[in-house]
């Protein structure tokens, strides 16, 4: 395991995130590297989606679609993209600023 460096402000009352710091790229995948079955791994990929969940989520229709070709599925993708963005943005215009 890399070693741990200490923060900045020697401060102790507050959590902080660790900092690793590493002799070559191939030091950092062995520290984060899950291997299946792991709870951790099941865990780690709980809090991604989670986190996706809230900070942009996606309506997704329900169904399933057929389309003529990819061209027409690349069109319908970039529509709901689209409409994706214009509800993002109508909601941020909604909100008032702090």
């Amino acid at each position: 395991m890399p070693p741990l460096c200490g923060s900045a402000s020697g401060s102790t009352t507050s959590p902080t995130m660790p900092v690793y710091k590493y002799r070559s790229v191939e030091e950092m995948d062995a520290h984060s590297w899950r291997h299946p079955g792991d709870p951790e791994l099941y865990r780690a990929i709980s809090f991604v989606w989670e986190l996706a969940r809230r900070t942009n989520p996606r309506r997704v229709s329900p169904g399933v679609y057929k389309y003529r070709s990819v061209e027409e599925m690349n069109r319908a993708d970039d529509r709901r993209l689209e409409a994706h963005i214009a509800a993002k943005q109508m909601e941020k215009q909604r909100k008032p600023e702090p």
